[in-house]
């Protein structure tokens, strides 16, 4: 049996090696897994930069592809169930680390606008806590959304939610009308799913979203018309759901983690931000590490191999060296304004920088 990783995807080599000897496992840059790499293996773990398609696995003996990731818009879901392939995302895998960005957004962006001449030793909570008429919509209340809006009640702002394949909370008209804060935190989907196999083996939609229409574009020129002046957009979903052009041409200030035509970003978009960073809202060594053993798992179950807990596994945050030791990551307040002023001086480094960013909560 042969799996071909994306290297960067932490704890799976390690694992596989001491756990399962009888599989052959190949890390290779994302770049490097082309149709002759992927031929001969019977599983693929990726990340969002390996697109899998036909292109990718016809002629292949492929059985299985796992993403370790919340989405998995690069996946061509059909032609992997037409093709009796299993396929899997890793739905809430790094729900806190992406809540933990957007909470230092908020503070960043509070404190910027409504904090001015409070002390150090003041929070940028009790600020907001004078100032509760500041609304937030969370558009998406699945493993991410939930999270978010309960630190957003902690920090006092009020909250609006918008989930319609749950049922759950308001029109995105009125989140655009009554909101001075407004998160997207749903998949990009560019039509609607089509998903026919039950089992877990088969997706794992970020928070019940089979049933959503397009997200692509959720946010564009009519939604942001209808926002209040000066409403802060956070993006730290997928690319695609936000429309780029249209959030440049607004008077909005914006908050980017994601991008359309990702690495290839718009310096223009990226110039204007309040703050921005190369899709790395997820990267906590605790989400790699929960995306990884999901992985394993689903694994492990088709193949009927033996179980692996990776919880005791190390993980060397500096990608492309052998020392076991880890590079902790800039958790300190302030750390998003010394991302985006990194990805600022130099908008081509956005892949380089992703690939050697330190993971947060080492």
């Amino acid at each position: 049996m042969k799996i071909v990783i994306d290297k960067n995807i932490p704890f799976l080599e390690e694992a596989v090696k001491r756990e399962w000897q009888e599989v052959e496992i190949c890390p290779m840059e994302s770049e490097e897994i082309t149709p002759s790499a992927v031929r001969d293996a019977d599983v693929l773990v990726v990340r969002t930069r390996t697109k899998i398609d036909e292109s990718l696995l016809a002629g292949s003996q492929i059985r299985m592809v796992c993403t370790a990731t919340i989405g998995f818009d690069h996946i061509d879901t059909a032609y992997c169930e037409a093709n009796h392939i299993r396929w899997m995302s890793c739905p809430g895998c790094n729900a806190q680390a992406v809540c933990d960005y957007i909470e230092e957004a908020l503070d960043e962006y509070l404190t910027a606008n409504f904090v001015s001449g409070l002390t150090a030793q003041r929070s940028c909570s009790e600020a907001v806590l004078q100032r509760s008429d500041l609304s937030i919509g969370v558009v998406g209340v699945g493993h991410v959304g939930s999270l978010v809006a309960q630190m957003a009640e902690r920090k006092g702002l009020k909250v609006l939610l918008n989930d319609p394949p749950k049922g759950i909370g308001v029109s995105l008209d009125f989140i655009a009308e009554n909101s001075d804060i407004i998160t997207f935190h749903v998949p990009l989907i560019k039509h609607k799913l089509q998903t026919t196999n039950s089992s877990p083996l088969y997706g794992g939609t970020e928070g019940g979203f089979e049933g959503f229409g397009s997200t692509f574009h959720l946010c564009d020129e009519a939604f942001l018309r209808k926002c209040k002046p000066g409403a802060l957009i956070i993006n730290a979903a997928r690319g695609g759901v936000v429309d780029e052009p249209a959030l440049l041409a607004s008077e909005h200030p914006f908050v980017l983690d994601t991008w359309e035509n990702e690495p290839h970003i718009n310096p223009s978009v990226l110039d204007k931000a309040f703050l921005a960073s190369m899709h790395i809202a997820g990267y906590s060594v605790q989400g790699k590490r929960n995306a990884s053993q999901m992985c394993l798992d689903a694994i492990a179950e088709l193949f009927r191999l033996p179980e692996i807990n990776i919880s005791e596994y190390r993980y060397t945050a500096s990608v492309g060296t052998s020392s076991a030791s880890i590079q902790k990551g800039d958790s300190a307040p302030g750390w998003l304004s010394r991302i985006s002023d990194s990805l600022k001086k130099d908008p081509t480094a956005f892949e380089s920088l992703r690939r050697v960013y330190p993971l947060r909560g080492v």
